[in-house]
């Protein structure tokens, strides 16, 4: 069985859809459950996912409150809760495929050797696409997409928190999320699905990316905001930072060495774009680079 695990935080306008597209589903509804974990939201969140409870008993869907305020607090509750096999996780405004379910099953099923899968997340845009958006930096609205084949994550890529599917066993044998990590209610933090991939790439585990397991992700205007986008890259920053020093003085060692080569490629792709006129996406290449650096330097 696959438990589909749904981390929300004050998601009243999206969290009802997303449940929606989880009730119908090309696989029959003894193949998965749905576990909604409710951060302790303070808005409608609660009532939209228990009058959804209630108005589904034909599926397998439970509704948890975890009080702990945490993104990773959420997803380890999840898992704890979790009776499948297969554990995914999406976000509580991402939307799944008809046959989301369908494809998790299946690609676990003919390939023992993989761990954890990514999928693709499409995003949905609200209003305009933002004018500085490139492909480098799609990571900000939790986009991924690689293309029409599977293919293995290989050096520093990894899957996204949106779509994201792992073996139950894979945190039995290496431990759940890092509650040191992730975001907090509404703070911008973040690092903590790449510090399980990266304990799994360490042990050599499989990770590959299966574009059957489609989402689409919705982008609200605020979040691309400048103000959204700073926050952000402060964050992400501030959580590798965190990363690193916990993991010691080679770890910290290997991060310097990866920044520099960050900085001198974003600058290498700032002069690029400039020179085709793309001016709107050379200068925010720049800024959220040093965004990232005042996170992690502050």
């Amino acid at each position: 069985m696959i438990s589909v695990i749904v981390c929300t935080y004050n998601r009243q306008e999206y969290i009802g859809e997303c449940l929606k597209h989880l009730a119908k589903q090309s696989a029959s509804a003894e193949k998965y459950e749905v576990l909604i974990i409710d951060n302790n939201s303070r808005d409608q969140t609660a009532d939209i996912s228990k009058e959804f409870v209630a108005n589904h008993p034909e599926l397998n869907v439970h509704y948890h409150c975890e009080m702990n305020q945490g993104h990773t607090f959420a997803r380890n509750r999840g898992i704890t809760e979790a009776k499948g096999e297969i554990l995914s996780f999406i976000d509580d405004d991402a939307f799944v495929d008809y046959h989301f379910i369908e494809a998790i099953d299946n690609y676990f099923k003919q390939h023992a050797e993989v761990s954890a899968i990514g999928g693709k997340i499409l995003p949905v845009y609200e209003g305009k696409h933002p004018k500085w958006m490139s492909k480098y930096l799609l990571t900000l609205v939790s986009a991924l997409d690689m293309g029409e084949q599977v293919r293995k994550f290989t050096g520093a890529k990894f899957p996204i928190g949106a779509n994201m599917a792992f073996r139950a066993k894979v945190f039995e044998k290496y431990g759940k999320f890092n509650t040191d990590l992730g975001r907090r209610g509404s703070e911008l933090e973040g690092g903590d699905e790449k510090e399980v991939f990266l304990r799994l790439k360490r042990e050599k585990e499989e990770i590959h990316y299966v574009p059957q397991v489609k989402v689409d992700h919705i982008i609200p205007e605020r979040r691309l905001s400048m103000e959204y986008i700073k926050g952000l890259g402060v964050g992400v920053g501030t959580s590798e930072k965190r990363r690193v020093v916990k993991s010691g003085l080679a770890e910290v060692i290997k991060k310097f060495i990866s920044e520099t080569i960050k900085v001198g490629g974003t600058l290498v792709l700032f002069f690029l774009y400039s020179l085709q006129g793309k001016f709107a996406q050379a200068w925010m290449l720049l800024k959220f680079r040093f965004w990232v650096l005042k996170g992690y330097f502050q």
